[in-house]
């Protein structure tokens, strides 16, 4: 193996690494309070997810910004969750479902990061309101 394919997989193991560390710190994986084998089996599950994803948002960000020495708060896994998790969606008077704001500067910097811009958000918005809409869950069967 090259210099360059053992530096490679030497960087793997250690993201490897700083994922499993990462389970203990940030999604609890510390300690198991779980009365069940079948439920311990599900947090494993879960937690193995978040942390795929949370690896993927991380990728995500850090190929955003590059290889410049500062980068801002917002592109960080948890300060860039704090700030989208800003953009909700409410009901109004005509039970339609609607942005609260508008998608911010630094939202659209962050969902930029993963291929998405504030379109894509006024998007599912819409999607939503039309699924949770009372006529259409009554065409659905879902309210008596």
């Amino acid at each position: 193996m090259t210099a360059k394919e053992a530096l490679e997989l030497y960087k793997s193991r250690d993201a490897s690494e700083k994922l499993f560390k990462a389970d203990k710190t940030f999604l609890g994986g510390k300690s198991e309070r779980m009365y069940t084998e079948e439920g311990l089996g599900g947090k494993l599950l879960i937690g193995f997810v978040s942390l795929i994803i949370r690896n993927r948002m991380y990728t995500c960000l850090r190929d955003a910004v590059g290889d410049t020495y500062s980068v801002p708060n917002y592109m960080k896994v948890a300060a860039a969750i704090r700030e989208l998790e800003k953009i909700e969606i409410l009901r109004g008077a005509d039970g339609i479902y609607r942005l609260d704001h508008a998608v911010t500067k630094t939202q659209k910097t962050i969902l930029d990061a993963f291929g998405m811009d504030a379109d894509d958000i006024r998007t599912g918005a819409e999607e939503i309101s039309n699924t949770i809409r009372p006529e259409n869950r009554i065409a659905a069967g879902g309210l008596r």
